[in-house]
């Protein structure tokens, strides 16, 4: 049966000349092949602000360029996450871009006094694929797999951590 996926391509640089877009237009080349519905976000391309306060991420409106990425990722069944590993974790630019779309009402839905009683990607498959130029297994044992492990627990998009990387 043909899933809805959306693969967000995070590397900063929109060159498209790295193994993370060579990964994502192999991931989307066989997905389509496959039968599936595939939309891409290369989050290298998109201009947004960087959130500084928590009162702009709480009430704050999300950047216009901004609002189709969150469309898609409530379009999609099945999240695809590519970033190259810099300084032990995700770049930036891709914690920027969750940052903003991540929002209270999307991402988190509030119950009362808190805001972020119920996760609003629940229900989702996701393939977080991580970049490096150091074995998996130092990414696990000294970094602890940081970059992975927030996502599963911020967001909760699951991914047993001895399969994400």
């Amino acid at each position: 049966m043909p899933r809805h996926i959306l693969i967000i391509q995070g590397h900063p640089d929109a060159g498209g000349t790295h193994f993370c877009h060579a990964l994502a237009a192999a991931y989307r080349d066989g997905a389509m092949t496959a039968g599936h519905h595939v939309r891409s976000l290369d989050i290298g391309t998109l201009d947004f602000a960087l959130l500084r306060r928590q009162a702009d991420w709480e009430h704050g409106q999300l950047p216009a360029n901004l609002v189709p990425a969150q469309a898609d990722i409530a379009w999609a069944e099945h999240l695809v996450l590519l970033f190259p590993l810099w300084l032990g974790d995700m770049p930036a630019l891709v914690k920027g871009f969750l940052e903003q779309v991540a929002r209270p009402g999307f991402a988190f839905k509030g119950d009362g006094p808190n805001p972020f009683a119920h996760k609003g990607l629940v229900g989702r498959s996701a393939r977080i694929i991580v970049t490096m130029g150091m074995p998996a297994l130092l990414y696990r044992w000294y970094f602890r797999a940081h970059s992975v492990k927030s996502l599963e627990r911020n967001i909760r998009v699951p991914c047993p951590a001895h399969r994400c990387h």
